[in-house]
């Protein structure tokens, strides 16, 4: 391990470092930062990660999870920006590409309970469980509207590892009521909507920091799909800092 590596580890939990062997594999997985925009200042959803998480216990983060087999499968209506599914498309297929953007969508149903999606069109047919859940309410995922705006992969001396797409939505294409605590899974806790300066206020795990910055740039400057953003990973031990 170098001194990078220890540098960072130091900060890591005992149960959360990998003993020994080869690094894990990161495992596909999507986060989504929702915008909302109806008072002063904007807003951000969040929840804190339950204590009995292996995973980054008692941290606040945005809703998100891995990406199933089922988000493979549906083709919605409303597809990725060109530039996004290109950028998207960096190291992987199309169909990867996609099914991350709808991973993003359906965790955050999952987690959080708000369907993020259009009525405008026939519902979709689909097996998985996961998805037929969501589509229940009679709503297509809607990818048009999301930005992709960082990439992150897990450093390899943690015994759990992702490869983390970051995208961000604004929250007009949540259909039904957007609650002040909104309910989900209860797999995040203490679930509300936050003002970037008090999200900085809460305990964050370092990649989450990093990406509040990104979104308060963006948000000071405008979104755009074409806009890269940083791919943070690690290479010969050493934090590596690309563009997406």
């Amino acid at each position: 391990m170098s001194i990078n590596e220890q540098h960072a580890a130091n900060n890591t939990p005992a149960n959360e470092m990998r003993s020994q062997g080869r690094a894990v594999k990161p495992k596909d997985a999507a986060t989504l930062i929702i915008v909302r925009r109806d008072s002063k200042q904007p807003h951000i959803l969040m929840g804190k990660r339950a204590a009995s998480h292996k995973f980054m216990p008692n941290k606040f983060v945005f809703p998100g999870g891995k990406v199933d087999p089922g988000d493979w499968r549906i083709r919605p209506p409303k597809d990725l920006h060109p530039s996004v599914l290109q950028r998207l498309m960096k190291g992987c297929s199309e169909s990867r590409a996609r099914s991350l953007a709808l991973a993003a969508i359906r965790e955050t149903y999952e987690e959080t309970g708000l369907v993020l999606g259009e009525t405008d069109s026939l519902t979709i047919k689909t097996r998985s469980p996961q998805w037929q859940a969501f589509l229940q309410h009679g709503i297509n995922p809607r990818l048009d509207t999301l930005n992709l705006i960082a990439r992150a992969i897990t450093p390899p001396y943690r015994n759990r590892r992702f490869d983390t797409r970051f995208f961000m939505v604004e929250a007009d294409i949540i259909q039904g009521d957007v609650h002040a605590a909104p309910l989900g899974s209860g797999e995040l806790l203490a679930m509300h909507w936050v003002s970037l300066i008090d999200a900085e206020k809460l305990d964050l795990p370092i990649i989450t920091r990093m990406i509040l910055k990104e979104v308060e740039q963006r948000l000071a400057v405008g979104q755009s799909p074409d806009v890269e953003g940083p791919f943070i990973y690690f290479r010969n031990g050493k934090p590596v800092i690309d563009k997406i």
